[in-house]
């Protein structure tokens, strides 16, 4: 079995069972104990699990991984698809982008565009796009989160809820295997919906880490996003969920 394949599965049975023990992945796999340990350092290093004293459990769903791990995650997924994404906005637009890596990921693919008008509460964001002479850039009002750049708070709220724009970009630290929307933040939710709210089209870009991993607070589900983008099939209990909404789900390889 090929390593990536045994790491899904191993991430297939911690969500599943909650815990399993090294000398359980050692006979389900018929590998080495040398082997299973690897893997298991390698997955707690993208924060996919939590290592224990002899297995592992899922990670923390009270709080997310540090801002400069999250941003070499998954790097070159990300930047496929957020070029991906924004193949679907045309110049001129005007267009939400949220706090998140990846939402910087699409803020960099869209240096290609022109005309863009941008409203963000994201500080690395806002930098990125600031090299296009002809974006306009309009920042929310609130309090600076120092570790990532995020703006939040209820002038953040009040802000994002003055206008209505043609797309939202969001990003989710989490998507239940129900479809459900998770992240960490309270405060950070509620100016997250209000982006979904106020948006004309919702889009949303994932990369496969993303399903079945844990977060506290609700943001919503996935049948609010109007285009999905992710670099792997869908679990089968998400794709069931999606068949009862009008989201587009396209997969990026």
């Amino acid at each position: 079995m090929k390593q990536t394949q045994r790491h899904q599965e191993i991430l297939d049975l911690v969500r599943s069972l909650g815990y399993v023990s090294t000398d359980d992945l050692v006979a389900h796999f018929d590998v080495s104990p040398q082997t299973i340990r690897r893997d298991l350092n390698e997955l707690a290093d993208e924060n996919k699990i939590r290592r224990q004293h002899g297995g592992a459990t899922i990670p923390s769903s009270s709080v997310n991984t540090a801002y400069n791990a999250r941003k070499v995650m998954q790097q070159e997924a990300k930047d496929k698809l957020a070029q991906a994404l924004v193949a679907h906005i045309p110049d001129g637009a005007t267009l939400f982008i949220d706090i998140g890596t990846t939402p910087e990921a699409v803020a960099r693919a869209l240096l290609n565009h022109q005309d863009l008008r941008i409203v963000t509460n994201n500080l690395n964001a806002a930098s990125i796009l600031m090299a296009k002479e002809d974006f306009r850039i309009i920042m929310a009002g609130g309090e600076v989160r120092n570790r990532d750049g995020g703006i939040m708070g209820e002038a953040t709220l009040d802000f994002i809820s003055q206008f209505r724009l043609d797309f939202g970009i969001v990003g989710i630290s989490g998507i239940d295997l129900d479809g459900g929307l998770l992240d960490f933040d309270y405060h950070e939710v509620r100016v997250k919906q209000a982006i979904m709210e106020n948006s004309r089209s919702v889009m949303l870009a994932v990369d496969h880490t993303k399903f079945g991993r844990s977060a506290m607070v609700n943001v919503g589900t996935l049948g609010q996003i109007d285009m999905l983008f992710t670099n792997a099939d869908l679990p089968d209990s998400i794709r069931s969920h999606l068949q009862h909404t009008d989201t587009q789900v396209e997969i990026v390889r």
